[in-house]
């Protein structure tokens, strides 16, 4: 699978709009940056129609209306790092399911730098949803002291419970080790509840690890603290027993620490990054939760409930995903009428 020198170099002058660039036999012309991060850039790109047209027919249920797909770039300096990418596109390719976000196409090619030496960069095609994450809709969603509904967080909820479902279905079950708002894209739609979609799946591994020295203990707790986000991070992954069977039940806690800043826009434990002495680490291993004000009138009890439940310090009293739907579906009856 390769990327052409033409479209390639065409990419370094086209942050900014144009230029061209092939991923395998698809032709897209890059329209403009819409993000970064780490060694990664995400351009919007639109597909020239001879090359959408012989794509729809390869793949109508993922062929782009208006022909405009995210693009991510990878630059990738080390074997650790081109390990990374490719079981990252390993792991994508597993999934089918529509609140998973789907690799479309990929690509990894060797390029050499200015210095004479080779390296690899990553090509990898997604749909586009320009609306943005939960994390981006809840800044907005803040400074204009706004809400969303008791049902709507419930909407958002079980679709995101539903993608999740279908990992922790596979067997071995897969674990995404990042659930969080950002990782979580939110289409708005007319007359209906949004679209919630589960992206980046750069941390997921089989979920079920046992854990029987000291050293496998600090090994899960160092990889937890380069891929699993500090403030839904699971308990067990900040301070992991000599003795342990880690389960995709750390999913679940991410899970309650994600509903609730679905309500609030905050994760239930950053309140402790602001205090002095504070300590997140402390606030999550002891489970100090602190519900803020929220809209009026306030979210009903039975949501704060969800929370808890999902959030018990002790993994094998959380509930599975499966317990987690049919929760959802019986509160979504009493709240959608």
């Amino acid at each position: 699978m390769g990327c052409s020198m033409s479209g390639l170099n065409a990419l370094y002058d086209a942050a900014n709009g144009g230029g061209d660039v092939w991923i395998n036999e698809r032709h897209f012309r890059v329209l403009r940056q819409i993000g970064e991060g780490g060694f990664a850039f995400v351009y919007l790109v639109k597909e020239h129609q001879a090359s959408a047209d012989a794509a729809r027919g390869r793949h109508p249920s993922h062929a782009s209306e208006d022909g405009t797909y995210a693009m991510k770039k990878v630059l990738i300096q080390s074997k650790e790092q081109l390990d990374l990418v490719k079981e990252e596109i390993r792991v994508s390719s597993l999934f089918n399911h529509p609140n998973l976000l789907p690799l479309l196409d990929h690509a990894i090619i060797s390029v050499k730098n200015q210095q004479g030496d080779w390296n690899h960069e990553a090509y990898l095609l997604f749909p586009v949803y320009m609306d943005g994450t939960l994390f981006d809709n809840a800044k907005v969603m803040q400074s204009r002291k706004e809400f969303y509904s008791t049902i709507d967080v419930l909407r958002i909820f079980q679709q995101l419970c539903e993608g999740l479902k279908h990992m922790h279905s596979f067997d071995p079950p897969y674990a995404h080790n990042d659930v969080k708002p950002g990782n979580v894209l939110v289409t708005h739609r007319k007359g209906q509840a949004p679209l919630a979609t589960l992206m980046d799946f750069g941390s997921a591994r089989p979920a079920r690890k046992e854990i029987r020295s000291r050293s496998e203990a600090l090994t899960l707790q160092e990889w937890a603290a380069e891929h699993c986000s500090a403030p839904f991070r699971a308990p067990e992954l900040w301070d992991c027993p000599s003795h342990a069977d880690i389960d995709e039940r750390t999913d679940v806690w991410s899970l309650g620490c994600t509903l609730y800043a679905i309500m609030y826009g905050v994760s239930p434990f950053e309140y402790a990054l602001g205090e002095s002495g504070g300590s997140l680490q402390l606030a999550i291993v002891n489970v100090q939760l602190k519900w803020p004000a929220g809209p009026s009138p306030p979210y009903p009890d039975a949501l704060h409930q969800f929370v808890t439940w999902m959030l018990q310090p002790q993994p094998a009293m959380r509930p599975h995903i499966d317990d987690i739907i049919l929760h959802v579906n019986k509160i979504m009856e009493k709240y959608a009428s």
